[in-house]
């Protein structure tokens, strides 16, 4: 599938002179360099060059900077203008090409928290159990309802899709991420029949109104 141009490799999901990015680039650029499991509050505090207090007021734990980052990707993910006469299809290959885009500053230390997981060390699976209101947005910012079980079901078969586009990602150092987007294209066209992607949250039934 023909990629349009994106403007996401000019946007950052960190506006300058923000605290927050700060310690979130020095925990993900740690985790490219040394063991998720192993790293203390306290290295993240010094590679950011803030006092171990002010990295308490902001975060309380290591998996609470992996939800903040989390958001802040959701947040510019779903900054990308949608396409109004683009199928719902496209506008979410779309969306998750650019969440690519904004996550590849961070590549090396998302390899990192999925070295750990392949040792048996789950401390960076926080930012897995934001995947689910992840998805369901850039659903909705494509067009189609994540709520209701219907929702449900969407939400589980993209997460299947992005998952497989995700692996692909990871290994994928080539320019135009070519074997992403073929992985992201082929995960697509097994799950839309499933995914109903042509019913909009506008014209959900009452039925899984209620749901």
């Amino acid at each position: 599938m023909a990629r349009k141009p994106s403007s996401s490799k000019s946007s950052s999901a960190k506006p300058p002179g923000d605290a927050e990015g700060a310690v979130i680039d020095a925990a993900l650029t740690l985790a490219a360099e040394r063991s998720w499991h192993d790293l203390a509050l306290a290295d993240i505090a010094a590679a950011a060059n803030i006092g171990l207090i002010d990295l308490y007021r902001g975060f309380r734990s290591k998996p609470a900077i992996l939800g903040a980052f989390s958001r802040r990707i959701d947040a510019a993910t779903l900054d990308l203008p949608v396409e109004p006469d683009a199928s719902a299809r496209d506008r979410l290959f779309e969306l998750v090409m650019h969440r690519f885009d904004l996550l590849a500053p961070y590549k090396p230390g998302l390899k990192g928290l999925a070295r750990d997981a392949r040792r048996g060390r789950f401390d960076g699976l926080a930012l897995a159990c934001h995947l689910p209101r992840s998805l369901a947005w850039m659903l909705e910012a494509s067009g189609v309802s994540a709520s209701g079980l219907k929702g449900k079901v969407r939400v589980k078969l993209l997460g299947l899709v992005y998952l497989a586009a995700l692996r692909a990602w990871l290994q994928d150092d080539s320019p135009d991420l070519a074997k992403t987007m073929a992985v992201l294209d082929k995960a697509l066209k097994r799950a839309v029949p499933f995914m109903r992607l042509d019913q909009t949250p506008a014209a959900a039934s009452g039925d899984e109104a209620m749901a």
